[in-house]
This record gives structure tokens, sequence and C-alpha cells, in this order.
């Protein structure tokens, strides 16, 4: 706002940027305005924070044409011929150009450029091709090239998030990055340390410094609801309620790596950008995910179905959990994405959010339909959580053991094991208030008949020979399990008694 008298500096200005616009042959817009990438703004000499405030006077002349063609540059000269009235502040998401009352078109908005990491991934690559979809220029970067056919309107850049030079190059021109990427989510990855380190923490850091230095005003990250869950019985926990889980507690690197830059994140929201502006940044924690294409979780336990090797259950029954399908979490991100802009009063800025399908279902039991249309049976066979939690105890330490002669994948991660029988479900209120998140009813069902109509998977019968196979695999875990025990000590043994 404008006062003590500083209305005449802003009709100076206003005389200024006419000037301007006449030199450039740009049309100069009075009866409307709207959001552009450059906003020049006249501000209180004395005021605290410069660049807050609309000036009344000034803004109606502002049009979109101008924040089109301003440069730095002459953003600079702007400031040096206006002095502390004038200060600049980015805003990335235009508003759609207004009808003009004198009937001339309006002009056309420049077209938004965002890059999403991770974008070879499942998640990347629906986010990336959600957003083309709507006229937005996407840039997918990573390591692996996407399976799926380029949509119009992406660009793929091979590059490592560990590279700052190849993200340097990559950021050049973006308003958004979505951070997806990362590594150690399942299986055998989990139990890689450093290569889990040093994508999910130290490609993070550079991430957050490659959106300073290039001044990507918006950054968001997808982080995990393994955050703040550990082991530990969650119910219907929301963003206030549940802290981070330790970080000296977790058993896997992958959560307490995404912990830690989940928090890195956080704390980067409202860092200054070099030339001006400010980076803003949220978070999303989904659960697991799953889809049409899936390629991580539907797949390895379709395998381990038909190796029958999930002939038994464990856990209670009633055991909940969360799942998100992939459609869901692409709302969300592109929903906290828009939430972190001016026109939304940047809503999310430093905020987290739980994002999931808004139902909590028995893992068993939700997967039925993966059981049935593989041709097999539910698994019948209930063993205690505590046994489950010793051999893949057991099958960590084989893992990491004999990593230099041979690898042995673990059926089941402790980790894995805690999150199928210990409920952990969370409230999506937040993400539904602020963003407006509104998730879509799917069926597991759905997925796993595109799954089975892509593999045409051929049902093998329950045979005495399979049985045979069950029984040796179950001596050779028994004696495994009893040579862990004589190396490790009692802890594996304590840490399963916990959970009886």
């Amino acid at each position: 706002m404008i006062t003590r008298g500083n209305s005449s500096v802003a009709k100076n200005a206003c005389s200024f940027v006419q000037l301007l616009c006449n030199m450039l042959g740009i049309a100069w817009d009075t009866e409307g305005w709207q959001y552009s990438r450059c906003i020049y703004t006249v501000v209180q000499p004395d005021a605290q924070e410069p660049g807050q405030y609309l000036s009344q006077e000034l803004h109606p002349y502002l049009s979109q044409d101008l924040g089109h063609y301003l440069s730095q540059e002459l953003g600079q000269h702007l400031s040096q011929e206006l002095g502390q009235y004038l200060s600049y502040e980015s805003v990335a998401t235009p508003e759609p150009a207004l009808q003009q009352k004198t009937g001339t078109k309006p002009t056309q908005a420049p077209r938004q450029k965002v890059l999403v990491t991770g974008g070879g991934g499942y998640l990347g690559f629906s986010l990336g091709s959600s957003l083309a979809k709507r006229g937005t220029s996407v840039v997918l970067l990573d390591l692996r090239r996407p399976q799926w056919p380029l949509p119009p309107g992406t660009e793929f850049v091979q590059a490592d998030v560990r590279d700052e030079e190849a993200l340097y190059q990559a950021f050049q021109g973006v308003d958004c990055v979505f951070h997806v990427a990362s590594y150690g989510m399942s299986g055998a990855e989990k139990l890689q340390k450093q290569q889990i380190e040093s994508i999910n923490v130290g490609g993070t850091r550079l991430v957050i410094n490659v959106c300073v230095r290039r001044r990507v005003p918006r950054l968001v990250y997808t982080s995990t609801v393994n955050v703040t869950f550990g082991g530990k019985p969650i119910e219907q926990g929301n963003e206030d309620s549940v802290p981070y889980f330790p970080l000296d507690k977790h058993m896997d690197h992958y959560s307490r790596t995404k912990a830690i830059a989940d928090q890195l994140t956080l704390m980067a929201n409202g860092t200054p950008l070099l030339g001006g502006g400010t980076l803003r940044t949220c978070v999303l924690r989904p659960p697991g995910i799953y889809g049409p294409e899936e390629q991580r979780h539907l797949p390895r336990v379709a395998s381990h179905i038909k190796k029958r090797l999930f002939m038994f259950r464990f856990g209670d029954r009633r055991t909940r959990m969360n799942w998100v399908h992939v459609q869901n979490l692409v709302q969300a991100h592109m929903l906290a994405a828009e939430a972190l802009t001016m026109a939304k009063g940047y809503v999310a800025s430093g905020q987290a959010y739980y994002v999931n399908d808004g139902e909590s279902v028995n893992l068993f039991e939700w997967m039925a339909p993966l059981f049935e249309k593989l041709g097999y049976s539910q698994p019948w066979i209930q063993v205690p959580t505590s046994c489950v939690y010793l051999t893949a105890a057991v099958m960590e330490y084989l893992h990491l053991a004999l990593r230099p002669i041979c690898t042995i994948p673990p059926l089941l991660t402790r980790s894995e094991v805690l999150s199928v029988a210990v409920t952990h479900t969370f409230q999506i209120a937040k993400a539904r208030a602020q963003l407006g998140y509104a998730p879509d009813k799917f069926s597991f069902a759905d997925a796993v008949e595109r799954y089975v109509q892509a593999t045409t998977p051929q049902r093998r019968g329950f045979t005495m020979l399979t049985l045979l196979r069950l029984l040796l695999l179950l001596l050779l875990l028994l004696s495994l399990l009893g040579l862990a025990l004589y190396f490790l000590g009692l802890q594996p043994l304590q840490g399963a008694v916990q959970l009886l």
C-alpha cells in the first residue's frame, strides 16, 4: 500500500513503465491487470518486507505483455530509476489472461516449465505425463530412460541427482521442481546404505541448492509415511500429532534418509533465491503406491506368490494400513505446486501432507484379487510375527555377509514385516482442506487385471513336489536362523520378543 505522499512516486513509476512499454512496442493496458512472472511493486520506504504489498496505483498498469518482456537486466534498471520504492517478486504460476473491456484478445501467458526428478520411474513419469496434458512444458530427469513413450510436451534428460552441474543445466528456466527421485524403497535395495545415503540425502541437498542458484521458486518433495512410522502403532495420525520417528531408531536406511530429506526440504522453505525471490517448499507423505503398470510392489508380490512363498500370513487380521493410487498421488502433487503460488496465498509453504486414498485396509485382504487372478489360493498358514521378523533378520544378515560372493535377495526385510504386522494409518484432512485434495475411488482389482493381461501367467497346481520344496525351504531357514543367532547373539530375538 502507498502512504505518506508516495502516490506521486507511483505516478512517476507508471509514467516510466509506460515509456518503457512504448520503447518496446508493447500495448499499454490501462483497464485490466493480472499477475505475471515479473511484478514490480511500490511499497512504503520503511517497509520491513518490500515486495509483499501491491500498489493500488501501480498494479492496474502492469499487463501480461510487460511481465513477459521484462528481463532481469531491465528489472535492475527499473530498480535503479525508482530506488527504494521498487522491489522484485517472482510469481511462478501466471493467472489466465482476462478478457479486456475493449474487446481485444487477451495476451497468452508464457508456458510454464517444470522438472521432475525420478521422471523415468512410475510416479515421476505419471506426474510428468499428466502435467504435459495440461499444457505444461515438462523435463523428466532420471538416470534411466522411461520404459514408456514420451508424450508430447515432455523431454528426457539423463542425469544423476548427485551431479550438481547436470542439475544446474537442467534447471534452467524451470518454475517448479518435483523431487520424486529416491533409492532403497524395498527388497535388497533397502540394505545398500551408501547408495541410499548419497541419493536420498545428498541428492536432495543438491536439488535445494540448485533451486536457489537457478531461482526456482517452488519445490515439492515426495516423502513417505515412514518418516514417522518405525514399527509403533499409529491410528489415524495427522501432521500435528505424529512426530518424526527418532533417526537413530530406524531399522532401515531408506526411512532414515527420507526423514532427513523431508526435514531438509521443509527447513529450506523461505530461503532467498539468488537475484531475488523466495524458495517455497512443501512435502507429501504417501504410503505404498499402486496402479496400472506399477513396477515395484505388485510384480514383486506376484513373483513370490508364483513361487509359493506367500502361502503363509502373519499379523493380526485387524491390522490396517493405507495405500494410494498413482493418479490420486499425481493429483496431490499438482495441487501442492499450485498451493505454493501467490494466487493460492502460499498456503502450502513449509507444510507437510499425508496423502492416501482415504481408506484403511488389511494387506492380505486387500491383495485377495491378486491371488485370485493368478490362480492361487490365499495364504492359509498363520505364522507368528516374531518368527517372520527373526527370519527377515537372518535374511538381511546373510545378504550383507555373502554379498561379496553371491546375492541372496531377502524375501522380506524387518521394516517390511513391521509395515504388514503393525497398524499405521493417517488422516488426509489437512490435504483436503488446504490443497483441495479429493481422492478418486480406485480398485486394486483393476490394477491386478491390467497386470495379469500383460504377463499372462500360467497357473501351477499345488503338488507334493511343491510341498516338499516348502518343507526343505523351512528346514533351510531354521538352520540359517540358528547360525545367525549364534553370530548375532540375542539382539534379533530381543527385537522379536517386543512384538509379542
